[in-house]
């Protein structure tokens, strides 16, 4: 497959990366919350707090991407979660997909590259009180409201 690490560039300038578009992978552990990465300080919006993820391959599916990015930056083993549900934001030009999934078994997250400042699980009730990626916190309070419904 073809990488898609390249910036798209939107109709009024803005910058996303992906030329295939993107996907992270959100990490529901019941006991733990999710799973967050501390971005690195070069990274687009470096310092933020954020979903493991990033840009996905040509013809990759957006769930495939996301546990692949996970893995790549995270050692998130894609046979440790399940798929609840995935949320896309769809601009035309580029999209985000969020797939968020269920632990099935545990495993410790760890850097795997140097996209991270540091992983953590951070308890869902806590999530708004770290500097997010601007991107998650809007999605946050709706993919909240969903995971919380189908996990009561």
């Amino acid at each position: 497959m073809n990488s898609g690490d390249a910036w798209v560039e939107g109709p009024n300038g803005e910058r996303f990366w992906g030329r295939f578009g993107a996907a992270g992978l959100l990490v529901h552990d019941r006991l733990r919350g999710i799973l967050l990465q501390h971005r690195a300080d070069w990274s687009h919006f470096g310092g933020t707090w954020g979903l493991p993820g990033g840009a996905r391959h040509e013809g990759e599916s957006a769930i495939d991407g996301a546990l692949r990015e996970a893995h790549e930056e995270a050692d998130v083993p894609a046979d440790a979660v399940s798929v609840l549900f995935t949320s896309t934001l769809d601009l035309g030009f580029w999209s985000y997909t969020t797939v968020v999934a269920e632990l099935q078994r545990p495993f410790e997250a760890r850097m795997a590259d140097p996209e991270s400042i540091e992983l953590r699980w951070v308890p869902v009730q806590e999530i708004t009180e770290l500097p997010l990626h601007p991107g998650f916190a809007q999605s946050w309070p709706e993919l909240r409201a969903r995971l919380i419904g189908l996990t009561d």
